[in-house]
């Protein structure tokens, strides 16, 4: 069995330390195809994201008005579709918002920010055994959550699910799940589709037979579904016959979207695009990389989060991808050690000799 490398950067081996050498070839394969469909991003539409719509609404509602009555016109004036109900975003934040003082609002941004900038280096700093690795961590969090401490970006629901996603990851330990529940539940209340990250989690407790926990995410999926039944309701009683009813489900602008979207959510915006694209694709090989019960955790919903992009994103959608952004670069901090690792069980080139001696 060929011995593993020592860690330059992890406390303990990659997830490729021990792969054999036809995996480590089929997994270096699979890492040159992701890396090389990044580069659809190059050829993807710039995506724009039409904040001063949600900053609308939560100005409507913030002078008296009902939210569905104020999104509704909202929406018609913009020109949206306004079914299915999904079109209408939940109320929880555009109600809160329109309750607080901006100023107030903010503060909770960056508490809520902070919070898991603390989160997620005290989760990773333990496995990290360089002073130089955990100084990346810091950098890699500060840049995917600087860029999102933006009055223009505070009214959208996905900046404050994606921070909750994180979060609720960043605190979940094996049987201490309860707190990390409530923040994916204040994640999908925010944003419908942060039920993926419940999903994911939901479906990693039964994998390892979590029970307790198990159901306490499917609880959680449960009060979800019952919260999108009140909301479809309440869209039904406010849409009109002659409203626009289209909505084109399948956008199909393929991988490339997700990869600009996270690009422009991030520090990575400050490079060329050609550059900040097969970054992204690192940061996903860095989190298949950890080997750790968060790591695959992490990966599953960003893997979900990029699907939803691709397959369904529009040009006006860009900010579906903020449910990850706060999490995604991080996972570059794996890449040094899981690449050495991978690339050595790649070439490794040893053989066995057998000698027989005839005496």
């Amino acid at each position: 069995m060929r011995r593993p490398l020592t860690p330059v950067w992890l406390a303990a081996p990659s997830r490729f330390a021990n792969i054999s050498q036809p995996a480590a070839r089929a997994v270096v394969a699979l890492l040159a195809l992701i890396l090389t469909t990044t580069f659809a991003a190059l050829s993807t539409a710039p995506a724009h994201t039409d904040t001063a719509l949600y900053a609308m609404i939560v100005d409507g509602v913030r002078h008296g008005g009902n939210y569905y009555a104020v999104a509704a016109d909202a929406l018609r004036a913009g020109g949206y579709p306004l079914a299915p109900f999904t079109a209408f975003r939940l109320p929880t934040l555009a109600v809160i918002e329109a309750a607080l003082p901006s100023m107030v609002v903010m503060a909770m941004l960056y508490l809520l920010t902070a919070a898991v900038a603390v989160a997620c280096y005290g989760r990773m700093q333990p496995v990290l055994k360089t002073r130089a690795a955990q100084t990346v961590v810091a950098l890699l969090l500060f840049a995917s959550l600087a860029p999102l401490l933006q009055p223009s970006l505070a009214p959208l629901p996905d900046l404050w699910a994606g921070l909750a996603i994180t979060l609720s990851l960043a605190i979940r330990r094996r049987g201490h799940y309860v707190e990390a529940i409530a923040f994916g539940v204040a994640a999908a209340v925010l944003r419908e589709t942060a039920a993926l990250y419940l999903i994911v989690m939901l479906s990693f407790a039964l994998a390892e037979r979590q029970r307790r926990e198990a159901l306490g995410w499917a609880a959680a999926l449960i009060v979800v579904a019952l919260v999108l039944a009140i909301h479809a309701y309440a869209v039904a009683q406010i849409v009109k016959p002659l409203d626009d009813m289209v909505f084109d489900w399948a956008g199909l602008l393929g991988f490339g979207a997700f990869v600009s979207a996270t690009v422009s959510a991030t520090a990575l915006a400050w490079l060329p695009l050609g550059l900040a694209a097969p970054i992204v694709g690192l940061a996903l090989f860095g989190w298949a990389t950890w080997r750790d019960p968060l790591a695959l955790r992490a990966l599953a919903t960003i893997v979900l989060t990029a699907l939803l992009i691709t397959v369904f994103g529009t040009e006006e959608t860009p900010h579906w991808a903020l449910l990850v952004t706060p999490l995604l670069l991080t996972g570059l901090v794996f890449v040094p050690d899981g690449l050495r690792d991978l690339v050595h069980a790649a070439l490794d080139s040893r053989r066995i000799t057998v000698t027989r001696i005839i005496r």
